[in-house]
């Protein structure tokens, strides 16, 4: 069904297909990249958005990076957050031959401690990184949203485990508790997808 569905979407463009194949052959972790039906997901959205400023926890190699920056507005940034150095400079060398260069800003550390110093509000945020920080990352950001900003959330799903009784293993537990908190979180509202490994839309109430 996944190939079905890649079949009949758009074709990547070229350099996020380079970005996506480099990191399928070359990192140790390449399950994490955002595929090209959530690649192509994220930049419908941000094209919908048209954000300004866009915010993402996880940079990874720059895939989904470069996906969320196709829909910015012409002044719009893109900050993004590696705590990985390597993966940083992986991202930045795409990033840096991209038509968004001088939109697309990468910070390299602790993302709860980036995030606080980073001026809102936000138009669109992802969070696609330690899963058991996410609770604390939307935390830090709903109150930073714009008003009918988005926050998507990747992994929402966590390869099933959230669907055992009773849920086992702290990223799992971590992921469960996330999404009770957004289901429960009255200043927004809500659409968990079953795409790739579950991706919940998240927009703030006007």
């Amino acid at each position: 069904m996944k190939d079905y569905a890649e079949k009949y979407s758009s074709a990547l463009d070229p350099l996020l297909q380079e970005v996506l194949d480099y990191t399928l052959a070359n990192h140790p972790h390449a399950r994490m990249v955002s595929g090209k039906e959530q690649g192509l997901f994220l930049q419908f959205v941000s094209k919908l958005a048209k954000p300004k400023r866009i915010l993402e926890i996880g940079t990874f190699t720059g895939f989904s990076g470069l996906c969320l920056a196709s829909g910015l507005a012409p002044d719009g940034e893109l900050h993004t957050l590696e705590l990985r150095a390597e993966d940083a400079a992986t991202a930045q060398s795409y990033f840096d031959r991209s038509p968004f260069k001088h939109q697309i800003f990468l910070h390299i550390g602790n993302a709860q401690t980036i995030i606080p110093a980073l001026q809102g509000p936000w138009d669109l945020v992802f969070i696609d990184a330690d899963k058991t920080g996410y609770a604390t990352y939307y935390q830090l950001v709903v109150n930073n949203l714009a008003d009918g900003g988005w926050i998507l959330a990747d992994n929402v799903l966590f390869h099933g485990e959230v669907l055992k009784d009773p849920v086992t293993g702290k990223n799992a537990k971590a992921i469960a508790a996330f999404n009770e908190l957004v289901k429960n979180d009255e200043r927004v509202e809500q659409v968990m997808l079953t795409i790739r490994d579950g991706l919940t839309l998240i927009r703030k109430r006007l």
